[in-house]
Order: C-alpha cells, then structure tokens, then sequence
C-alpha cells in the first residue's frame, strides 16, 4: 500500500519532521540507541504513517496488532507536529487505563527522549492538558456563594457535605470531583460545581478558580487528552466549528486511539436523552418541597415555588404513564410512531421558563443572573427535547424508552442516529484536517472496509500491521466442541456445563484467569456456584460490579496473581495485566450484540430496505472485532504465555464459525471435549 511518506518527500518544513521521525523509530534509532528500546518494524510504519497524515491534514485509519506500541507512534509525530506548527492535538482514549498509560508511562518516555537528544531538544517543553467536563471542577466563586447562602439553598442534613467540599477545596490543586472520596452529592455539587455560566473570566480570578485554572492549561497545550464520551459530547452537542480547519479548535488535529468504540460512543451522543431523575434534579434545583429550598426561594416569589411544584406533579404523571404503556413488562421498549402521547408537563414547562426568563431580567448583572439564565436554558432544553421525543422530529434516529437506576425506578426517553457515518464523516473527515483513528482491532477480516462504512471513512487510506508478538510459541488454543448452544429462547447458557469447564479450565494455569461473558445473569449465575470451590482451591474470585469498580477489580486482579476474574462488556477491551497474574483468557459465548436493542433493530430494519444482510454487514463485523479485543488480553508484553479458551461449539457448526478461527492469532488450536481435555491439556506443549 502506499502510504503518506511517498507523498511529502519535496516540501521542505514536513520533510524536517518527517527526517526526525526516521532517526527515532527507524533500526539503530534514537528510540533503540538512547532509550534501549526495541526495534520494532511495525511500530516505525506506524510512526511514518501518522508523521504524513499530520502533515498531509489528511485522516488515516491504522490498526496496530497488540505489541506494536502505537502510543509512542502517534504521541511523538504528534508532539513534533504541534509544537512546530503551533497546533493543537486532540488525542480521546475510551478507557482511563490507557489515559493513565500515556500520562505515566508514554509522556514520560516521550520526554525523556527530547532531553537526550540534541535534534529533539526544541520539542522538550511541549505542554500537556488533561480535559474534563465543566461539571466536574470545582468553581471558587459559586463556592462562596453556597456558603453565604448555605441556609437558603443547602438543606440542614446536606450542609456537613458543603463543610466536606470546603475543607477539601483549602488543599486541592486540580479542583476536580474525582478527587473527593467518597464522592460528594449531586445535590450539593450542583451548587458548587462549574457547570454555569456564572463559572467565566468575568466573576472568576482565573489564578483561582479551577475550572480557569484548567481553560488556561487547555489553551495553551501542544497535546490535550480527553475520552471519547466527553469529545462526542461536544460534537454532538451542535456546538460551533472551527472556521477552516480542525475538529474543536482551530487548527487542531485528532487522534482517536481504542477507536473500534468509536461508531458506538458517537451512536450514544448524536441522539436525545432525557431521564426522570434528571429531571427531578433540574427541578429540585429550583425548589424542593420537601425541603423548602432552591434557588425560586431565594429569587422568586411562593406562587414561583408552587409553579415548580405542579410542574414537578405533570412529570410524575409524564413518566408514570411512559412506564405504564411500554414498561411494565419489560425493561426497554421502541417507540414506532410520533406523537403516541399528549404530554400535559409542556404547557405548565413552558410557563416555568416564561417565569423564569422574567426573573432573570430584573436581576443585576453578577453570577447570581448567570445562574437563573443557566436554569432557564436547561429548561427549555428539556421542554424542546421532550417535544421533539413525542414528535419524533428527526426521521433518521430511532426513538425508544426503558427503565434502569435502583430497583428500575428511573426513565430514560432516548434516541440515537440510526446510521452515524454520515456524522462522523461531517464531524471528523471533512474537517480538513489530520484525523487519526487506532486500535488493536479495526478489521473484522483481511480489511477494515466494514468498519469504514461504519465511520463514513470509505474513501480514507487504511492501514494494517501485525502485532510482534510470537503467539505461535507463547499461546495455546483451547475450543471446545461439546458446548450446548445458548438457549434459543433467552440465548442463556448451559450453567452446569459452563461450571464444570471453567473450573477445570482455571486450574489448568498457575496464575490468573479471565472469563469472559456476554451478559450478566450469566456471569452472577456462574459466580455463585464457582466461588466456593475457588476458595477451597485457595484462589480469589473476582467479580464484576460486586465489591470493586472496574479499574479496582483489575488491579487485585493482578495483584493477586492467581485469581479468576469474571467480567462482561467492558472487559473484552481495555484489561492490561502483563505477565502470569493474566495467563488464561476464557471466552465463554461468541461475542454477538442483542439484536433485539433497539438501536440494533432500527439498523437491522434500515439495512434490510437497501437489501443488505444485517447479520452478514453489521452483527457478525462487530462480534469478530470484539472477539479480538477478548482474546488480545492475554498477551500484553513480549515474554507473556498462556491459554486462550473457547467454549463455544457454534464456531465448528456454524457456516460463521470459520471467521472467528481465521481471527485467531495462530492457525493451530486444540479442539477438545469432557471426554478427551485431560489428554490434550497433558499433551499439549508450548
């Protein structure tokens, strides 16, 4: 394939970079021969690759096999890039372990390289920024104002909560809510928090406050690191382009690792959604009866506090009768047709907003003005995102509700583009500028054209490089062909069978094993009947969304060197246990989406009218790629061995099943059964 560097060879200022990129990743390099890094060849066609994209402002897909070191291959020709050109790079991860690899490990190597290196000195200084959302930083100014005000706004039992937040605010330097443990209530934050426009230069001493703290920082970084969610969030949002080119700023350029989330991610942020507790949150912002506080009773009048209160009644009613037409029986539920309800919550909305907006007049200008304005937007959001909901105003995004939150009292109107490449292609590819998106696993097969469809990257150059790793002397295939189908009713697993075989699978390894599921009955089902025999064994279980959060369990995980952690979604992507704590990875069910979501039913209905196959063109593309993710946690680093283990007869008995094994990473695997696997497990040899 022809790639960008046979395109920049006769201008000069890229050609500079591009020199540079050669010395550092080529055999004998400034990476091998200061560092002591390995050579590695593809991770030097990757670096070359993303170098010409960046000074092409062209977009690249690039899928870099596990091992290649994609994050050095794009974080240096990206810094070289910026500080040179004086451009900003946006680099989105989908996982806060990879956030954390690049901060503490990539950026650190990245710099100490620059200071070893005469030629690479001039980039030593290039400055970093991590961006959060603006809710989730501390504002000093709205701080003083609850404390001022703490007794008109700020119930008595939640005033301990304000006094925790200032004690903390006396110590932090980066002002974010992550930092406070445990975390603080919504209800209090909501009074803190720099989500307002009361929270700008005007009311703020920026050498203060932490949210422009943080705008100063995000301003004036060469490399500004974000997750998808929040960049989706913000092109998703409608907010303004860039005039000419770049994504969210001007003149920047994107880079998307652990892109194979990508279409889903952007899927969640192009729609609507609305929830019967954010709603209640909005509203109790304003006034809470039970409470007798909010913000209407400090600037509005009693007949302003009962208007909230009746308009709080019309949403109860609202989303009463949302759940008695379509979720009594069942937790989700498409809407087929608009206007399917008068909702009686928009008149008695629309007057709040009225009276709200005449509040806001009479105000001085200061932040307490910005506040009312910022309640009277949300509002009106509200009112138009309902309205719009009912209406099903968008033809192209498919609309349904469903029940979740505790005990599934929460109800959530959603929607979402029922094809996002036409989106992304506006959003990212026709920006005129470098667009990078990598992963381990772009491809479903020999080439990542399905994937391309589904980013509106068809006409993009696409790339591929194999992972270094030698998986044909350090990985063993295990696949069962004895393992019933799931159940064709509620595609659930034979548990007795799926027991006996991962028990026996997990002391088959001195250290840790992951298994895998598709859904979490499944997974609690096996947890239960497993653990007791696990401790017998003196091994620990560990159990997604039981005592740890994700990036907790797999830190125990590996700490204790010879547990079994069971995950589900999440965890086919983004778990990074090198070496004998990870030495098995059990895939229990071939990783196919639920095709009755209805997300997945809309595209399925959309592609069958242009006669395409959705199983051929969308669910089997995605499960092969997912697939891979599950199998790529096992080897992380060049020494690591172990297991990979299937339990799925329907990749021997289904036509589909060849495309799973050519996904494997080595064309030999061990094909067993109850009967025979003590005999292979004995025989079979690295």
């Amino acid at each position: 394939m022809i790639g960008f560097q046979n395109e920049i060879e006769a201008e000069s200022a890229p050609e500079q970079l591009f020199d540079l990129i050669l010395k550092t990743f080529a055999e004998g390099g400034w990476l091998q021969s200061v560092l002591g890094m390995e050579h590695r060849p593809q991770q030097e066609t990757m670096a070359r690759e993303v170098m010409g994209a960046l000074n092409s402002d062209q977009p690249l897909l690039f899928e870099a096999g596990t091992g290649v070191g994609k994050s050095l291959a794009y974080l240096i020709p990206a810094i070289l890039a910026s500080v040179r050109n004086k451009r900003q790079g946006i680099v989105a991860t989908h996982t806060i372990s990879l956030q954390e690899q690049i901060k503490d490990n990539d950026l650190k190597i990245c710099r100490t390289l620059f200071s070893k290196v005469p030629e690479l000195k001039p980039f030593l200084d290039f400055k970093v920024a991590f961006l959060v959302g603006k809710g989730n930083y501390l504002c000093t100014t709205r701080l003083d104002q609850a404390i001022a005000q703490k007794t008109e706004l700020i119930p008595t039992d939640e005033q301990s909560e304000l006094e925790r937040i200032v004690q903390w605010s006396l110590d932090t330097k980066v002002g974010i809510r992550q930092e406070l443990v445990p975390p603080p209530s919504f209800e209090v934050w909501d009074w803190v928090s720099a989500d307002s426009s009361a929270c700008n230069k005007k009311h703020c001493d920026p050498k203060v406050c932490h949210y422009q703290k943080a705008r100063t920082k995000i301003r004036d970084a060469n490399i500004l690191i974000l997750n998808h969610s929040l960049l989706f969030s913000f092109l998703g949002s409608g907010m303004p382009v860039p005039q000419g080119r770049g994504v969210l700023y001007p003149e920047d350029f994107v880079i998307l690792d652990e892109a194979h989330t990508v279409p889903s991610v952007a899927t969640d942020h192009y729609g609507m959604g609305v929830s019967s507790y954010g709603v209640n949150r909005l509203l109790s912002f304003l006034y809470n009866p039970k409470r007798k506080k909010g913000l209407l009773r400090r600037h509005g009048t009693t007949g302003d506090c009962n208007l909230v209160v009746r308009v709080r009644n019309e949403a109860d009613i609202f989303f009463s009768e949302v759940r008695q037409l379509f979720l009594e029986k069942r937790e989700i539920a498409r809407i087929y047709k608009p206007d399917w309800l008068d909702p009686a919550i928009l008149p008695q909305l629309r007057g709040l907003i009225i009276r709200i907006k005449e509040i806001a007049i009479h105000l001085d200008e200061g932040p307490e003005k910005s506040i009312v304005e910022d309640q009277r937007d949300r509002l009106t959001e509200l009112y138009n995102t309902i309205r719009q909901f009912i209406a099903q105003s968008l033809e192209d995004q498919v609309y349904w509700v469903e029940r979740g939150g505790r005990a599934g009292k929460t109800i959530y109107l959603r929607s979402a583009p029922i094809d996002i490449s036409e989106y992304l292609k506006e959003s990212l590819f026709m920006r005129e500028t470098g667009v990078l998106l990598t992963s381990a696993t772009l491809a479903a097969g020999p080439s990542m054209e399905n994937f391309q469809k589904q980013v509106g990257a068809e006409k993009e150059l696409a790339f591929q490089v194999t992972s270094p790793f030698d998986y044909d002397h350090h990985v063993q295939i295990f696949v069962a062909d004895d393992a019933p189908p799931p159940n064709m009713k509620d595609g659930r697993q034979d548990l007795d069978y799926m027991e006996n075989m991962i028990l026996f699978c997990a002391e088959q390894v001195e250290g840790g094993t992951l298994v895998l599921f598709t859904n979490y009955y499944d997974l609690n089902q096996i947890a239960r009947r497993i653990e007791p025999e696990l401790e017998n064994l003196g091994r620990s279980l560990y159990q997604q969304g039981r005592d740890y959060s994700r990036s907790e369990l797999t830190r125990e995980f590996a700490k204790a060197g010879n547990g079994v952690l069971l995950g589900t979604e999440s965890f086919w992507a983004g778990v990074d246990v090198p070496g004998p704590a990870l030495s098995q990875v059990i895939i229990t069910r071939l990783p196919f989406e639920n095709p009755s979501h209805p997300v997945a039913e809309a595209k399925s209905d959309w592609m069958k009218e242009q006669g395409k196959s959705p199983f051929l063109e969308l669910t089997l593309p995605d499960a092969l790629i997912k697939f891979r993710q599950g199998i790529g946690r096992l080897v992380r680093k060049k020494d690591d061995t172990g297991f990979i283990t299937i339990l799925d007869s329907r990749i021997f008995s289904k036509q589909y099943g060849i495309q799973f094994l050519n996904t494997l990473p080595k064309k030999d695997y061990h094909r067993f059964n109850k009967g025979n696997r003590d005999w292979i497990y004995d025989h079979a040899q690295f």
